[in-house]
């Protein structure tokens, strides 16, 4: 028997892809611990995994400044990576010094895992549920202006905590380091070889594992010979109220049964009159929809359209940031979806009718689902953590 540690974000599409592999590997007599968060204690136990609280260790943040700060201010985020880390230092290193790990498996996100493995003198493992970064495909992220002219003015504070963060004793030559792996790496990627861009720059440390998508039970929509529509922003910057309003001038009284999903903290009162080819809820079984749905309106996170494509759903695609707008733009290279120029009612109207016309966009979602689902998955990310493992002990 092995022993793995994993450590993830407070984030649903960085931590759901990691249960099914917690699964396999609990499945073939292995121990996990999972570092993460009460909000995900009961997912993360149902995977067999034991869980372990980091939320009180998780700088105060408000809902306000979290949305400020995902994919727009780099500098609060690698504050406040770096005080979690050292927050941690204590509980997670006498902790895992009396556990003995065999190996260190974090979110390529989760960058206090990367650096306690470095400390510990542990085996790591990198777990990228987004596209895999290195130097090449760092060109393609086009941040604009503002995240550009953020990242600048935000130097002078995130040089100050990478100083504090070696006088914890870690060792960190820069903040390049911590954010990007090398070639050298052993990295889990979930999605495959075909979908990553630029993959030839990526060396065989990389496991192109596929997504890694839950088992869902297929639950049928009343569809009334009406194509679906399925639209939802994820679980973090989803608080849109004028998008979601254009959806509903867009599609009110149309041919289309549409289902979206708002999150928790808009209401759907908020929205005024539902029409009746609308269902508006804050949360739905996504892949359950996706396996209905003829179109997803979407904002581009990867788990999303990981799901997407996996069910074979072309999507309409409406990114909020550079990362996104990677992801976004890979699926129009791949011919899988079309981007949003706009989100008027119209320019929805318009997206969501040339994608129902022209088959291409189905076939290419298609086939794209086919060489997902042929790329080994949970399996496959199981095996190359067994054989860092394996590795380690030869």
């Amino acid at each position: 028997m092995s022993t793995f540690v994993f450590f993830s974000i407070p984030a649903y599409g960085h931590t759901n892809p990691t249960l099914p592999v917690i699964s396999e590997l609990v499945n073939r007599g292995h121990e996990v611990w999972y570092y993460s968060f009460l909000e995900f204690q009961e997912k993360i136990e149902k995977a067999g995994a034991k869980f372990v609280s980091c939320d009180e260790f998780l700088p105060l943040i408000s809902d306000k400044e979290l949305n400020r700060k995902v994919g727009k201010d780099f500098a609060s985020l690698i504050e406040m990576v770096a005080e979690t880390t050292i927050a941690l230092d204590e509980k997670v290193c006498t902790e895992l010094r009396e556990f003995q790990p065999d190996c260190i498996v974090s979110d390529s996100l989760c960058f206090w895992g990367k650096l306690f493995a470095r400390k510990l003198e542990t085996p790591y493992i990198c777990s990228t549920t987004t596209f895999a970064f290195n130097q090449h495909t760092a060109r393609l992220m086009k941040p604009s202006v503002k995240e550009f002219f953020r990242i600048i003015i935000g130097m002078p504070r995130i040089n100050k905590k990478i100083q504090l963060l070696r006088d914890y004793g870690y060792q960190v030559e820069s903040f390049v380091s911590i954010i990007q792996n090398d070639n050298e790496t052993n990295t889990i990627v979930y999605t495959t070889k075909e979908f990553q861009p630029l993959a030839e720059t990526f060396s065989d440390r990389y496991a192109f594992i596929g997504p890694s998508i839950r088992h869902s039970p297929k639950r049928p929509i009343d569809k009334k010979n009406k194509k679906v529509i399925y639209i939802s922003l994820g679980t973090v910057l989803n608080q849109n109220k004028h998008f979601y309003q254009n959806c509903i001038r867009a599609f009110a009284d149309s041919p289309y049964k549409v289902v979206m999903s708002i999150g928790e903290k808009t209401k759907a009162a908020s929205l005024g009159c539902i029409p009746d080819n609308f269902t508006v809820k804050s949360y739905v079984d996504q892949v359950s929809i996706l396996r209905e749905a003829d179109v997803f309106i979407t904002h581009c996170g990867m788990n999303s359209v990981n799901e997407s494509l996996y069910c074979g759903v072309p999507m309409v695609l409406y990114p909020l940031h550079s990362e996104e707008r990677v992801v976004a733009d890979r699926v129009v290279e791949l011919k899988a979806g079309i981007k949003l120029q706009r989100n008027k009612p119209k320019n929805l109207q318009k997206a969501v009718v040339e994608l129902l016309a022209d088959p291409i966009y189905l076939e290419n979602a298609q086939k794209l689902s086919e060489n997902f689902r042929n790329a080994g998955g949970a399996a496959e990310a199981a095996d190359a953590i067994l054989e860092k493992v394996k590795g380690k002990s030869s």
